[in-house]
């Protein structure tokens, strides 16, 4: 038996609860999901492996419900093999190596892989200012090497902070060249997500990453994050179509994040169609792992982890 599996088959969380049972819990205020008797029905391979993305837990983190050296031991109660570290979680450990020492004796005893860390506050790659762009890049330098640390393959970065389009292009390029040259040392891969402003564009994306020629260097795509400008409240004022979008950028992905939101009765993502998009992450050659990021607020974040989990199950198997 393959680790994988071996993994899969002793979880906690049995994939297989039906998308019934996981709606009837809501509607009866949130009923403990989690059914410890059932098996993952792993028969089929799946041409991708699975992680969780730490966000998916942020308001347990945030409000102190749960603690980021726990995070390993949730992640290997859903029966992942990989988890992804968001650090604002751990923002003043980058360099505390005891700390980091406990992350990694938390990983290996819960047998998950450390796959990447997010990246974010540490300053805007893209920005119009020539002297916060280069402080920026040197922020994240120790974010690298705790990566590398870790045991990462990457950290995701956010190519933020451009006014025009053409400029934002020719200063993303020139930090992300930088800040890879400074990665490769590490072994180290720098992805750029897909999160806002002129990351939301495909098409801007697809120009920056043909003009890369750093092999560490490529793109995080995520399902949901196609939203170039947000008002005041959040509320999305210019969208790109999220399927051109995740055809132009998967050619440079080393990393894929399943956005989720909501969910039907069938278990499908009510505003994402995920037989679609991984179908184009199989049609693209992608075979590494795809990060579990629920962000949804109608149904718990366990609830939520556990549907999009299941949901790549079902379309990895319809795939194979």
């Amino acid at each position: 038996m393959k680790r994988r599996d071996f993994i899969l088959k002793t979880s906690q969380t049995g994939i297989a609860i039906s998308a019934l049972g996981l709606y009837a819990c809501k509607n009866s205020k949130e009923k403990k999901i989690i059914d410890e008797t059932k098996e993952i029905d792993n028969s089929e391979e799946l041409f991708f492996k699975m992680s969780l993305a730490q966000w998916s837990y942020h308001r347990s983190l945030k409000s102190g419900a749960i603690d980021h050296l726990d995070f390993a031991a949730k992640s290997r109660s859903f029966g992942f093999e990989g988890i992804e570290y968001v650090n604002s979680f751990f923002k003043n450990k980058a360099q505390d190596m005891s700390y980091l020492k406990e992350m990694n004796s938390r990983a290996d005893a819960e047998g998950q892989k450390s796959v990447l860390i997010m990246v974010d506050g540490e300053g805007a790659l893209a920005d119009a200012d020539t002297k916060k762009r280069l402080k920026a890049i040197e922020n994240h330098y120790k974010w690298v090497e705790a990566a590398h640390f870790l045991g990462c393959h990457a950290i995701r970065v956010n190519l933020a902070g451009g006014i025009d389009e053409e400029e934002a292009a020719k200063a993303g390029i020139d930090s992300l060249t930088q800040l890879s040259d400074f990665a490769r040392g590490s072994n180290i891969n720098v992805l750029v997500e897909n999160h806002g402003g002129f990351s939301s564009n495909g098409a801007w994306m697809s120009r920056v990453f043909s003009q890369i020629k750093n092999e560490n260097c490529g793109t995080l795509p995520d399902f949901g994050n196609f939203c170039i400008k947000k008002d005041e409240e959040r509320n999305c004022l210019e969208a790109y179509d999220r399927y051109k979008g995740m055809k132009e950028v998967l050619p440079f992905a080393k990393a894929v994040s399943a956005k989720s939101y909501e969910f039907d009765n069938q278990g499908n993502e009510t505003t994402i169609d995920y037989k679609r998009v991984m179908k184009m992450v199989k049609d693209s050659g992608y075979t590494g792992f795809v990060g579990v990021e629920f962000e949804g607020k109608t149904i718990s974040e366990e609830a939520g982890i556990q549907a999009t989990r299941d949901l790549l199950i079902k379309v990895g198997k319809q795939l194979a």
